[in-house]
């Protein structure tokens, strides 16, 4: 601790000077809040804290299913019919909106259709790669470059959602293999 005193000089000059000792404090250890392990199972069980709330909870009606896509959500509205809407007694007692109609006479649900049909693909084509990916490349050598464009490559095969969707990864590998081998035949120079 130091003590300064304050003169009528000091007053004057308008300033202080003041000399500092450097004071290190070194602490073992350190802990704040809980420790984690790194090991996701136990470290869960440490901490304490509630769930999230739900719908459930508070006793509402809410959706279970999967949620669908911005373009899936656009091909149902586009593509929209709405049984019980507009009856009247006459007829069948349904009616469908100006809206699906002209979607259908230009194009747009033919269009939406087909953004839904490339969004599943692509996802399955991006689910094989992250799942299979690296040990079919361990025994099917191929630059790092050209692998995803190996997987465009089978995602264009007309029989690609027929061989790969909700198959077992024995029978995905077998289309890969296959794919492989026509690949490489045409990227030869």
């Amino acid at each position: 601790m130091q003590e300064i005193v304050v003169s009528n000089e000091t007053v004057l000059n308008k300033a202080v000077l003041v000399k500092l000792n450097e004071q290190v404090n070194q602490l073992d250890t350190v802990i704040v809040g809980k420790i984690l392990t790194g090991d996701l199972l136990s470290d869960i069980k440490n901490t304490k804290g509630d769930r999230p709330l739900n719908f459930f909870d508070v006793g509402i009606p809410g959706y279970t299913g999967r949620i669908a896509t911005i373009n899936e959500r656009q091909l149902s509205e586009a593509s929209g019919f709405n049984p019980g809407l507009g009856s009247s007694g006459y007829g069948l007692g349904a009616s469908v909106g100006f809206t699906p109609i002209i979607n259908a006479i230009s194009g747009r649900t033919k269009m939406l259709k087909r953004r839904v049909k490339i969004e599943q693909k692509d996802g399955l084509m991006h689910s094989i790669k992250s799942r299979l990916g690296k040990d079919f490349f361990a025994s099917n050598p191929l630059d790092e470059d050209k692998q995803m464009d190996f997987f465009y490559f089978c995602s264009d095969d007309a029989n690609f959602i027929k061989y790969c969707k909700n198959q077992n990864d024995f029978k995905v590998l077998v289309f890969l293999r296959m794919k492989y081998k026509q690949y490489l035949e045409n990227i030869k120079p």
